[in-house]
This record gives structure tokens, C-alpha cells and sequence, in this order.
């Protein structure tokens, strides 16, 4: 997958911390984003993405009025209506049962990162444009509650330690050569880690696309 240049991404932010919220607008603008918008609130997010036709969305999940999961169902309905819009939730919170249906059909160009574990910005940058490249970019931490929030967990006790392991790197939207780097295993050892995965959990060479994801993600339900 070609990953398109920043200078060639329109992102719209929804943040209602204004200190954070023009934050994120320096940030990615000093680093060649195109801004297109930056609100406060879930309706606002909506009618910005109606004009603008931005790639990518951030995305706060607690905003006004109630702040309570307003931007998580706003990104379930923009993730409806805008085909290849990519969606990058950004927050302090795991809301897990919003986010398991917004990720459990097909995760491509959908992340999900926690506030408090981005430790680098050129971290967030390169999960902002994996995702508004089609891929996904979920912080451990997500994937875990996430996995412990199914009714179907016991579906993944087929897998062993190392396989867990592999499954949730993946989960992070990496590639088979940083998973090796990061277990310190060979790639070779990745790639029938991953091929035992896929085999374990039943998934076809049909679904090539996205089958990475679904190996994480097709056990959730809201």
C-alpha cells in the first residue's frame, strides 16, 4: 500500500479541549497537513466533513453535550456516509462497545490511540497517515479491552502464547518485520506465526485484503 505524503492529507479535528485541540492544529500543520476544520463537537464534526470532504478524521470521544461517547457514534455514522474517509479516534478512554462495532465489520483506515501512551509525536503522525492510507493503527491497550469485552474470547484460546503475541502487534498495524524486531524472532518465525493464525481462526485467502485486521477483530461484538 502507497502511503500518500502529509502534504497531500486534509485532516479535520474534533477536540473540544481548545488547548489540545489547537495543539493538534500546529502540530500537523507544521508537519505539512492540510487542516481543513477544527471543532469542538460531534455536530460540528459532522457538518465539516459535509463541506470539506477531509481523509481523515481525529476524533476526541467524550465531547459536548453529554461527554459522554458523543464523537465514537459520530465516527460510527461517518464511517456510513463517507466511503474512505479514515477515522483516528483520540482519547483518554477505552469505550468498548462503540468502538467493537465502528471496528468489527472491516478496520481498514480506522485507529484508535490512547492520549496518555503517545509517548512520540512522529508515533501519532505515522498512525495518522497509515490510517488515512487504509490501514489501522490501535494502541495495545484498546485491543486488549477490546478482545476482553467479547462474548467470543474463548474463539482466540486456540491460539498459543507467541500467536497472542503476534495478534496483537498486528492489531497495532505492523508490518511482519517490525513484529520480528520487536519479539526479536526471525520474520520467517512471524510468517507462519501469522499463517497459523489465520489458519486457526478460519480465515480464507479470499479475504487477503483485510484478513490481518479480522484475525484481531472479527470476535468482537457490541
Amino acid at each position: 500500500m502507497s502511503v500518500p505524503p502529509s502534504d497531500s492529507l486534509r485532516v479535520v479535528i474534533a477536540e473540544d479541549s481548545a488547548i489540545l485541540r489547537d495543539g493538534l492544529v500546529q502540530l500537523l500543520a507544521d508537519r505539512g497537513f492540510v487542516i481543513t476544520e477544527a471543532v469542538a463537537d460531534a455536530d460540528a464534526l459532522r457538518h465539516a466533513v459535509a463541506r470539506e470532504r477531509p481523509d481523515v478524521a481525529v476524533i476526541d470521544i467524550r465531547m459536548p453535550p453529554t461527554f459522554t461517547d458523543e464523537g465514537l457514534r459520530a465516527a460510527i455514522e461517518l464511517r456510513d456516509n463517507y466511503e474512505g474517509l479514515g477515522i483516528l479516534l483520540f482519547s483518554q478512554y477505552i469505550e468498548t462497545r462503540y468502538a467493537a462495532e465502528l471496528l468489527a465489520d472491516d478496520a481498514a483506515g480506522i485507529g484508535y490511540l490512547l492520549k496518555d501512551r503517545v509517548a512520540d509525536v512522529s508515533d501519532f503522525v505515522e498512525a495518522l497517515v497509515r490510517v488515512a492510507s487504509g490501514g489501522t493503527a490501535l494502541d495495545p491497550e484498546v485491543v486488549t479491552q477490546l478482545l476482553g469485552a467479547s462474548r467470543r474470547t474463548d474463539s482466540i484460546s486456540v491460539l498459543s502464547g507467541r500467536e497472542r503475541e503476534v495478534l496483537s502487534l498486528m492489531a497495532e498495524g505492523r508490518s511482519n518485520g517490525a513484529i520480528a524486531s520487536q519479539l526479536v524472532i526471525s520474520e520467517g518465525a512471524v510468517e507462519k506465526h501469522v499463517a497459523n493464525i489465520f489458519t486457526k481462526l478460519d480465515l480464507p485467502v479470499s479475504q487477503l485484503d483485510h484478513r490481518r485486521v479480522l484475525a484481531v477483530l472479527r470476535y468482537l461484538d457490541s
